[in-house]
């Protein structure tokens, strides 16, 4: 028998089933929201500046990665599309949230005339802690995780028994792959934070990209539930690859082309930043 194994209802109000998913993500969110808000005030933006970004970011990105999840499901969801918004249940693709926060958010930097490389390093740190906070919401739904192993395996991890225990489902215990991705998560944001100040506008945010991809790549390949483009390739690990690219490539054209002041140095910038040439 399996003791202190987590219910994934956190408590029920009437007929509305309260997950700890939900809490997860959402205490997620509102941490990064304070740690970037201290961020933006020392630079000089007004406190309300980051609402909107944030806001509508999470919006669009939560509706976004459902969407992603769902066109690379298809053949199941369109035998059950009554599930389609039920994204309380998991089933949302980070990567879609990305690309679905990222576009918001560069239509909202040019709407309030901000330099959106500028907000992007301000993020930057929020966003990877948040996603290692979420991984939990995984853990708690009992998805997200890697092929079979034994118990002896989670044992020698020397993680607490409630992630052991946590980890036996339907009677089998799982690689706990979330763990990873989000030890890999917190541990980038220590690094973005504390080389953030010694780099040059832009060069927060590229740097996110390639940390959070790399780990991403490894810890995909583990998983047994990834979403695939064929038989062979998964969508994540593709699209990790081209992420480490574009953040490579985008500090490589800043470089090269402007003279980015440092992140510490300069006060809020517009949008576009002619006088970085």
């Amino acid at each position: 028998m399996v003791l202190n194994y987590i219910d994934p209802i956190a408590f029920e109000l009437g007929p509305i089933s309260v997950r700890w998913y939900g809490i997860i993500i959402a205490a997620g969110i509102l941490l990064g929201y304070f740690i970037a808000q201290a961020s933006v005030k020392r630079i000089g933006f007004h406190q309300d500046t980051l609402v909107d970004i944030i806001f509508w970011s999470a919006i669009i990105g939560f509706v976004v990665a459902r969407i992603y999840f769902v066109i690379f499901q298809w053949p199941y969801y369109a035998q059950h599309p009554i599930e389609i918004p039920m994204i309380w249940q998991g089933g949302i693709a980070i990567h879609g949230g990305l690309i679905g926060g990222f576009a918001t958010g560069i239509i909202i930097c040019k709407q309030k005339n901000i330099n959106p490389f500028q907000i992007g390093d301000v993020i930057a740190p929020s966003m990877i802690l948040g996603q290692g906070i979420g991984r939990w919401g995984n853990f708690m739904n009992h998805e997200a995780h890697g092929g079979p192993v034994s118990k002896a395996f989670l044992e020698q991890l020397h993680i607490p028994d409630f992630i052991i225990n946590n980890m036996y489902i339907n009677g089998k215990y799982y690689q706990p792959t979330f763990l990873y991705e989000s030890i890999w998560d917190v541990l980038g944001f220590v690094v973005l934070i504390l080389l953030r100040k010694h780099l040059r506008i832009g060069d927060t945010f590229c740097l996110y990209l390639i940390w959070y991809s790399i780990g991403r790549f490894f810890v995909e390949g583990m998983r047994t539930d990834s979403l695939m483009l064929t038989s062979d390739i998964r969508v994540a690990q593709l699209v990790s690859v081209l992420l480490v690219i574009i953040g490579i490539s985008i500090m490589i054209i800043r470089r090269v082309k402007y003279n980015s002041p440092r992140y510490k140095d300069v006060g809020p910038l517009a949008w576009p930043n002619l006088k970085e040439k």
